[in-house]
């Protein structure tokens, strides 16, 4: 296993959503609150898109582009013209929280939770937008959703309410789209950070970025600690592999809520980097697509 590698000085407020685009070949990320998504070319220069409010997550979308929460709904996203096409408010009345965190399954449908902008009390709930544009409630009283993931047999959904540190696992169907039996996966309560994105690797293993923790962190399907890999930042954010093999494991960071002295010491932070760890990853699924 190499060491993490700085790929991009983003210097992010908070990094998030880093997105392999399976037709692309392409990484995504985005800037949740210096709101912009961030494309990484073949010769590695950056294209940046501004966006018009805080972001969560973005996910490619089987007609092309894009698909890309934003504060106030689920949009899609024409990345040559640069226009946002809205979709669905899962949350019109409740004008003050966001989404979050998300990844779609593979029938595509895109999963997402939200939080309240400022108030750190469980008002969160984890939504389903199905490929007709309908939304529906999975979960409720969730104070801030990440790491919504699905294991490679589509049988487990995985998320995690960070600011309760702990990480969920529930029984998921594939063919229909429900959930059922949450179950705690991993309490965090004693780690160093807080559980922030993730990845899921071919073997069923989790990839989770510990925000507060410097460190990425790999979970084998029991819940138990398999692997850690140290980083020269205090907040990884999130997680995905990408490169044309699914092989390089790239992680956003953030710089928010750190002073100009911590910043000193953490040069690298808000940056995007790249690790090779020695398994190969999953392909990201795409909003509207029907892969079964």
């Amino acid at each position: 296993m190499s060491k993490p590698e700085l790929i991009v000085d983003a210097k992010n407020r908070l990094g998030e959503s880093a997105m392999w685009h399976p037709r692309e070949q392409r990484l995504y990320w985005i800037d949740a609150r210096a709101p912009a998504l961030y494309r990484l070319e073949a010769d590695n220069s950056v294209t940046t898109i501004p966006l018009p409010t805080m972001a969560g997550a973005v996910v490619p979308r089987k007609s092309g582009g894009i698909a890309i929460a934003l504060q106030h709904g689920f949009h899609a996203l024409d990345t040559a013209t640069r226009q946002l096409s809205f979709i669905a408010d899962p949350e019109p009345e409740l004008p003050d929280n966001r989404i979050n965190d998300g990844s779609c399954d593979r029938m595509g449908r895109f999963w997402a939770g939200t939080q309240h902008v400022t108030i750190r009390e469980p008002r969160g709930s984890l939504y389903r937008l199905d490929p007709d544009h309908s939304v529906r409630k999975m979960l409720e009283g969730i104070t801030v959703t990440n790491m919504v993931r699905f294991s490679p047999d589509d049988r487990t959904l995985y998320y995690a309410d960070t600011y309760s540190d702990v990480m969920y696992a529930l029984d998921f169907s594939l063919a229909d789209g429900t959930i059922s039996n949450r179950r705690v996966f991993v309490d965090t309560k004693s780690h160093p950070g807080h559980p922030d994105g993730s990845a899921v690797d071919s073997h069923g293993c989790l990839w989770n970025a510990e925000y507060g923790g410097s460190r990425v962190v790999r979970y084998t399907p029991q819940g138990k600690v398999d692997r850690i890999v140290e980083f020269p930042v205090l907040q990884p954010t999130s997680c995905c592999f990408g490169g044309s093999n699914l092989d390089t494991l790239y992680v956003t960071s953030a710089t928010q809520r750190m002073d100009t002295a911590v910043l000193a010491q953490q040069p690298l932070a808000g940056g995007l980097f790249a690790v090779h760890v020695g398994v190969k990853g999953l392909p990201e699924a795409e909003y509207g697509a029907s892969c079964r």
